[in-house]
């Protein structure tokens, strides 16, 4: 039999780690299986550009995984069974099936997190996802000239927003409220480029504010205050898919599945749990942020683990690392604030237009890995050696 793969979610993270996988391993020894509730891919870091009202290129899952031997399943999940090694999905009729795996990538990722703030779920857009983005994208396209537009989060999906509706909208009265200050965790030049652009966009920064609770057209303030908003922005941070925290796999009081330097489970070793979905430690001892620039490293971690743990080759022992964050601020301005190997910024940073098309390679290029899942590694593909992650114990797959 062929040791059966399943990669739960098709974001930059499982697309990532199902194409190399198929890279790396054997199609007559594995049955690489990848499910995703939605048949196309999501340029998850363009979002903000698609509610603004640009149009994205669609990505086919079934046209980016051709000729690749990865199966495609369009099927929502909604249940994983550790022990019994299954999980079951929901296609889009209905139906609803178990399929069993040998190996399981859990890279489901994460969605908007409300904080347990009143009022958001009821009057604020998200942009975590590309159904929300959609939603924001028509409330704004009906927002008449003059009226106000919040963003709430001054993480970097709050700083983008707010940008690329201001630039996008100059008719609209745009303000993102911030818990500390503009750009607090960039340094003093990213600091000041953040305020300059801003300050060009009519941005206006409602600093060191705690929103606490949305209402129809306005937002109310820890001091007691109001914010006029006929559109929030909600971009505080993420939440994880729930699936995990259902499960017996050791989870973070968040959800995360906690992995260790491959990616795998610590506590169901036929499991590996990349990007949002994971709780992995990077440098300094710090775990690894939500984001692209730790999700993609993680992929390719744990799909050359499971490819050398089943081959019998050696562990991939590369740290993941920070290098810069990027930072699109409309389509003509940008900032890249250099950083260290665990995500602290360095005095450089690089600004302005230049930075703007530095970002968007970043981004193009981020799309195009995950459009040509097996292309750009070397063919090192081998029989595998069919590992019991149970006892440690191989047998040779051509026995």
């Amino acid at each position: 039999m062929k040791h059966r793969v399943i990669v739960l979610g098709a974001g930059y993270t499982g697309a990532a780690a199902a194409g190399r996988l198929a890279r790396r391993l054997r199609r007559d020894d594995v049955a690489i299986t990848l499910v995703n509730a939605a048949p196309d891919f999501v340029e998850r870091v363009r979002l903000h550009q698609l509610a603004a009202g640009q149009d994205l290129r669609p990505r086919p899952l079934d046209e980016m995984f051709a000729g690749t031997g990865v199966e495609l399943r369009t099927a929502k999940v909604t249940g994983v069974d550790a022990d019994r090694r299954t999980v079951a999905v929901a296609d889009t009729a209905g139906g609803v099936q178990e399929l069993e795996y040998d190996t399981l990538v859990y890279a489901l990722g994460s969605g908007w997190n409300d904080q347990g703030v009143p009022g958001v779920a009821e009057h604020a857009c998200e942009i975590a996802s590309r159904s929300g983005a959609l939603r924001l994208r028509e409330r704004l396209a009906g927002t008449a000239a003059g009226q106000s537009v919040v963003v709430v989060g001054g993480g970097l999906t709050g700083l983008e927003a707010a940008a690329e509706i201001a630039e996008a909208r100059p008719d609209l009265a745009v303000a993102l409220a911030v818990r500390g200050g503009l750009g607090d965790d960039f340094s003093d030049k990213g600091r000041g480029h953040l305020r300059k652009v801003f300050g060009s966009l009519g941005i206006t920064v409602h600093e060191h504010t705690a929103v606490t609770g949305v209402e129809a057209g306005r937002v109310t303030t820890a001091d007691g205050g109001a914010v006029p908003a006929a559109v929030t922005v909600w971009a505080t941070g993420f939440a994880v898919h729930p699936i995990a925290r259902a499960t017996t796999l050791k989870t973070t009081g968040t959800g995360q599945i906690v992995v260790d330097a491959t990616m795998r489970s610590v506590s169901h070793p036929d499991v590996y749990a990349v990007g949002d979905a994971a709780m992995a430690m990077g440098p300094g001892d710090k775990p690894l942020r939500m984001s692209c620039a730790s999700g993609t490293p993680a992929a390719w971690q744990a799909a050359d683990a499971i490819a050398a743990r089943l081959t019998g080759g050696k562990l991939p022992k590369i740290p993941i690392r920070y290098f810069n964050r990027c930072v699109s601020l409309g389509r003509r301005e940008g900032l890249i604030q250099y950083v260290t190997a665990d995500d602290r910024a360095t005095g450089a940073a690089l600004t302005g237009r230049l930075a703007a098309v530095y970002k968007e390679l970043i981004c193009k290029g981020s799309a195009w890995g995950v459009a040509n899942p097996t292309l750009g590694l070397p063919v090192r593909r081998r029989r595998i050696v069919r590992e019991s992650a149970r006892t440690g114990s191989a047998v040779d797959a051509s026995a």
